[in-house]
C-alpha cells in the first residue's frame, strides 16, 4: 500500500475515511523473489554436468553391475579406480604366440604324433614328393632307348631327331582352337581328281592327333561318296539330320545320324536319291552346319564338283580356310588355278590366299607333266601346298584303312592336317 494511505483508529472514524479516499486508487505490492524449484519427479531424472566414472562392485555377476556415480572433482581426483573384472579375449587358432609348434619332418618321418592339428594347407607337394625320385621319361629311338635302358636310366640323350619332328607335327595337329567351331570347306572344279579322297585323309589326320571332335560333312548336291570311306553304321542322311535338327537336344541324339571311323572321325553322308539330293541347298546346310557347331570343333565339308551349286555360297560364307584339290594333269592344274581365281573375283580373296593346294598326283597324266612347275604356280598364289601320292589303299574307292596306308601317304596326310591348322586361327570370337 502506498506511503500517503492513513488507516482509522478507531471505528467512527470509518465514515470521515471513505469521505477522503479518492474515486480509483492504485496499489502497488513487492513480494520477495523466492527460487523455483524443479519438480521431485523430474529432478530424479536430470543428468549432472560433472564427469562421472562407473565402478563394478565386489561380487557382481558378469550380467548386472552396481555403479556409484562420483560427482565431486576433487573426490572423483583423488579416487583410485581399479577394476577387478578385467575383459578375457580368447584368441583365435594360430594366433597364440605360446602355441605349440607343428612337428617338424625329422619328427613325422620317426613317427611321432602331431602336437597341433594340422590344416589342408600344409599338405603340399614340396612336403609329400620325393625329390630323391625324379620321374624321367624314356626317350623314344632305337639308340637312345637302349643307352638309356643299359645305363639303368642314368643316361637320357632325348628322342631321335626322327621323334622330334613327329612330335613337333603333332603339336600343330592339335592346336588348341578357343571359340566357335571351324569351317573347311574342300573344293574342285573339275570332278575325278580326288576331293573325296583328300577331305578323308584330311580328317583321318586331324581326328587321329585331336582330342576335340572332328566331323566331315558330305554336302555334295549331286550324290557323294564320302561315307563309303568309311565303315557306315547308319542309313541316316544329311537329308534325315535336317528334319530331326528341331529335337537333337544332345551329342548322344546327333551320334546315331554319322558314322565314326576308328580314327575317331565323324561322316555324315549325303542323300543316296538324286532326286532328294538336288533339293539340298543353302538353307538345309545351315541347319547341317548350325547342330554341328554345337559338339564339333572342326567341320569339314566335302562340297561336291563346282564351285557354282546352291550349297556353295553358305559354304564359303562359314569357312575360316580352304583346300583347293588339284590333279597332276594340265587341264586339272588349270581348274584349280582358275578356282582360285573365282574366289579373288567374289569377294573371298582372303581365303584364297590363305588357301592349301592338295596335288593329287595319282590322277592320270601326272608321269607327263612337270609337277615342279605346278606346284612353283600355286605357290605364288597360295599359302601352300602339299602333295598326295599313289596309295592301293586310296586306288580302290572303298573304305580307307588309316592305320593300312603307306608311311609316306600318312606322313602327306598329316603334313595337310598342320598347314590347315596353321591357318585357323587359334582364338575367335563369335
Amino acid at each position: 500500500m502506498g506511503a500517503n494511505a492513513i488507516l482509522p483508529e478507531h471505528p467512527g472514524a470509518e465514515g470521515d475515511l471513505a469521505a477522503r479516499l479518492p474515486e480509483s486508487l492504485t496499489v502497488n505490492i513487492q513480494l520477495p523473489e523466492m527460487p523455483q524449484a524443479a519438480p521431485v519427479d523430474e529432478a530424479d531424472m536430470a543428468l549432472s554436468d560433472i564427469a562421472i566414472m562407473p565402478i563394478f562392485a565386489d561380487g557382481a555377476g558378469p550380467a548386472t553391475h552396481s555403479i556409484d556415480i562420483i560427482t565431486d572433482p576433487v573426490e572423483l581426483a583423488e579416487q583410485d579406480i581399479v577394476v577387478d573384472d578385467a575383459p578375457v579375449i580368447v584368441p583365435l587358432p594360430g594366433d597364440d604366440p605360446q602355441a605349440e609348434a607343428a612337428p617338424t619332418r625329422r619328427e613325422r618321418l620317426r613317427g611321432d604324433t602331431p602336437r597341433t592339428a594340422e590344416t589342408a594347407s600344409m599338405l603340399t607337394a614340396e612336403r609329400m614328393l620325393d625329390p630323391k625320385r625324379n620321374r624321367k621319361v624314356a626317350p623314344e629311338g632305337f639308340w637312345q632307348r637302349g643307352l638309356y635302358q643299359g645305363t639303368f636310366h642314368l643316361v637320357n640323350l632325348g628322342d631321335s631327331a626322327k621323334v622330334r619332328e613327329r612330335k613337333a607335327l603333332d603339336a600343330r595337329i592339335a592346336k588348341r582352337l578357343e571359340g566357335p567351331t571351324r569351317f573347311v570347306p574342300v573344293l574342285t572344279r573339275k570332278g575325278g581328281v580326288g576331293k573325296t579322297t583328300i577331305t578323308t585323309l584330311l580328317g583321318m589326320a586331324l581326328a587321329d592327333v585331336r582330342d576335340d571332335r572332328v566331323i566331315a560333312v558330305d554336302a555334295n548336291p549331286d550324290r557323294g561318296t564320302l561315307a563309303e570311306r568309311v565303315n557306315k553304321q547308319t542309313r541316316s542322311t544329311v537329308r534325315d539330320l535336317v528334319t530331326h535338327a528341331p529335337s537333337i537336344r544332345d551329342f548322344s541324339e546327333l551320334s546315331t545320324h554319322v558314322s565314326r571311323d576308328v580314327t575317331r572321325l565323324d561322316v555324315l553322308a549325303s542323300d543316296t536319291d538324286p532326286l532328294l539330293s538336288e533339293a539340298f541347298d543353302e538353307n538345309d546346310y545351315n541347319v547341317v552346319a548350325d547342330v554341328a557347331a554345337r559338339y564339333y570343333s572342326l567341320v569339314l565339308t566335302d562340297c561336291g564338283t563346282g564351285i557354282v551349286h546352291s550349297v556353295m555360297r553358305a559354304t564359303l560364307q562359314r569357312a575360316d580356310s580352304v583346300v583347293i584339290v588339284s590333279g597332276g594333269s594340265v587341264d586339272e592344274a588349270r581348274l584349280a588355278s582358275e578356282t582360285l581365281t573365282w574366289l579373288e573375283a567374289n569377294n573371298y580373296g582372303h581365303l584364297a590366299r590363305n588357301a592349301i593346294v592338295a596335288l593329287n598326283t595319282a590322277t592320270q597324266g601326272t608321269n607327263l607333266v612337270k609337277l615342279d612347275e605346278i606346284e612353283a604356280h600355286f605357290r605364288s598364289r597360295v599359302r601352300d601346298i602339299v602333295r598326295i601320292p599313289y596309295d592301293p589303299e586310296l586306288a580302290a574307292g572303298s573304305v580307307v584303312r588309316y592305320s593300312a596306308l603307306k608311311p609316306f601317304t600318312r606322313a602327306s596326310a598329316r603334313e595337310l592336317a598342320a598347314l590347315v591348322m596353321d591357318g585357323l586361327p587359334s582364338r575367335r570370337d563369335a
